[in-house]
């Protein structure tokens, strides 16, 4: 069986992109630590913080979210 996770390494890559650091990020979009730190471990977080950083990056969803497919084995259906 095949299951999706989030994954947010396209939004630390733009943020390479762009020479911004994680904690400037942080602080210029006002996201609150405990919601950076599930963005840091690929965490689900609200559509308003996803919306919230978009309008900031001016940028899409996709831009900055995607969805990775993990395959699990050996498990019994």
């Amino acid at each position: 069986m095949n299951e999706r996770i989030i994954c947010y390494n396209n939004l630390w890559k733009l943020l390479i992109d762009r020479k911004m650091t994680q904690t400037e990020f942080r602080r210029k979009v006002k996201i609150a630590y405990s919601t950076f730190a599930k963005l840091k471990s690929d965490d689900v977080v609200a559509m308003t913080i996803l919306l919230k950083i978009c309008n900031y990056l001016d940028c899409n969803v996709g831009d900055i979210v995607d969805f990775v497919k993990i395959e699990k084995t050996g498990e019994a259906e």
